[in-house]
């Protein structure tokens, strides 16, 4: 595994699949921000965002429908730690989520990459090119995705 965080679900010690699309999420208590790689993988893009639906799981129905849909071959999922780099409450909960996830998708594997600061760093990006308020707040879960993923993928590229 590229970050050194291990993933969960059945096919969580996969070894790396080789070219094909990843999925990068950012979950949030509110928003699931979708972010999806070219074949390559070498670059993360925007793709959606998801409204967190704790009960009925739609969103987890709606990502396993992506992933099938674009024949995705990984889940990054954003661990985010503390600045100490211990876990939260929004680590358990992005862990519970990825375990939720990975049985709706199974064989395909979900990995972790610590996201510490990257909604911060999206909304930073977002502001500067002139994105603010409720746009801001509309693609900002996207944005983090990408953040996630693409330093997840520069990460990878460096180990294959």
């Amino acid at each position: 595994m590229t970050s050194g965080l291990r993933g969960v679900g059945p096919a969580a010690d996969a070894p790396d699949p080789g070219a094909g699309r990843r999925i990068g999420v950012d979950v949030g208590a509110v928003r699931v921000g979708i972010a999806l790689s070219d074949p390559a993988p070498m670059l993360a893009t925007p793709l959606v965002t998801l409204q967190r639906d704790v009960e009925a799981e739609r969103d987890l129905v709606e990502l396993a429908q992506l992933v099938a849909e674009h024949e995705v071959v990984e889940v990054v999922i954003g661990l985010p730690k503390t600045l100490a780099g211990r876990h939260g409450t929004a680590a358990e909960s992005a862990h519970a989520y990825a375990e939720a996830l990975a049985t709706r998708i199974d064989p395909v594997p979900v990995r972790f990459h610590d996201e510490r600061l990257t909604t911060v760093t999206a909304s930073r990006m977002l502001s500067q090119r002139g994105v603010r308020g409720k746009r801001q707040r509309a693609v900002v879960d996207q944005a983090a995705a990408v953040e996630i993923l693409q330093a997840w993928l520069d990460a990878r590229s460096q180990t294959t």
